[in-house]
């Protein structure tokens, strides 16, 4: 087996996030040695706290030019600990940091890259990854003779791995940097009552166009639905999403849910989430929407119609009713919980 090398950055309170650890948990699916490299302001603490997980070594660049996401300094620094390493296959977690620099890093390197890689095995010393095409309607299995090999891990994929903490030795390894013209100077965060996109939320709340369109009464009720979601988000901690059709209507004219954006879109043009379960509300469920649910593991769904896509083999629980009843029934229960 060829020599691995996972790459991860250091998040701003010094540990790993989870999508290194899952990174290192492919890693050790691999077999054979590997090493781990580091990128962050200080790397000891996050090294330390993955001493038990079987490296042969642990690399790393310390600075405070490496604190923010920047392609000159994560390139550089992702460039120096792969030449150092001398490994052939590099492992990343698909973040959008990793993701703006992978391919760079390759070209520097002189190999090659893959992104939104699902899946990754050792047959006989021969890497094979998986990964979708088409609108993740097919899915396929390949593998690269160039080396080094840079594969980007899409997140939610395996489990984090998890293990004891300790003392571990870090080799500083020397970058040179070129200019640095990007400057970072602050970030633009959503308020906290109003953030609603949680990568690793248990459940996703996933909203339809039929939230804003006329009840039975002939009036729409948007005030009483971003009561209800909001509600029922704050309580459950829930991630947010959208179908395509809710989030188009801004461009229509029409009123919309005033806390969704394109940033929630799911589906086939949207992201494609990974949460455990998901419940779908006022969605019509058919294929364009579903194609988005295919790693959902437990998908349950409102609509009034029981012969709506949902209904059609695409969620395991379908509940037939108003989704404003509903969602105003869940959300008084769970207040008494």
């Amino acid at each position: 087996m060829e020599n691995i090398l996972v790459l991860a950055h250091v998040e701003a309170d010094g540990a790993l996030a989870n999508a290194a650890l899952e990174t290192i948990a492919a890693a050790k699916e691999l077999g054979g040695a590997f090493c781990v490299g580091l990128i962050g302001v200080d790397v000891a603490g996050a090294a330390n706290s993955i001493a038990g997980c079987g490296a042969a070594k642990i690399l790393g660049v310390n600075g405070a030019e490496y604190s923010q996401a920047r392609y000159v300094t994560d390139a550089a620094a992702a460039e120096a600990i792969a030449k150092a390493a001398g490994a052939g296959i590099i492992l990343v977690a698909h973040t959008s940091r990793w993701g703006r620099v992978v391919s760079g890093v390759a070209a520097r390197l002189g190999g090659r890259a893959d992104t939104h890689v699902t899946g990754i095995k050792a047959d006989a010393g021969k890497v094979t990854v998986s990964r979708w095409y088409y609108r993740q309607r097919m899915e396929a299995q390949m593998s690269r003779t160039q080396r080094p090999w840079v594969i980007a891990l899409d997140v939610g994929c395996r489990a984090p791995w998890q293990g004891t903490a300790g003392n571990a030795t870090v080799e500083a390894v020397p970058v040179t940097l070129g200019a640095v013209r990007t400057q970072v100077t602050g970030f633009v965060a959503p308020e906290a009552g109003k953030q609603t996109i949680r990568p690793d939320a248990e459940l996703l709340f996933v909203a339809g166009a039929g939230w804003t369109k006329k009840q039975p009464d002939g009036q729409t009720h948007l005030p009483e639905a971003e009561k209800l979601i909001l509600g029922f988000l704050d309580v459950t901690k829930a991630s947010l999403g959208s179908s395509k059709s809710l989030v188009d209507l801004s461009g229509e004219g029409q009123q919309v849910l005033t806390f969704m954006s394109h940033m929630n879109q799911i589906g086939q043009t949207g992201s494609t989430p990974r949460h455990p379960k998901g419940l779908s509300t006022c969605c019509h469920g058919e294929e364009p929407h579903a194609v988005g649910w295919r790693f959902v593991n437990e998908r349950r769904a409102i609509n009034l119609d029981a012969n709506c896509g949902w209904a059609r083999g695409k969620a395991d629980v379908v509940y037939i009713g108003d989704a404003f009843q509903i969602m105003a029934k869940v959300n008084e229960l769970l207040a008494v919980k």
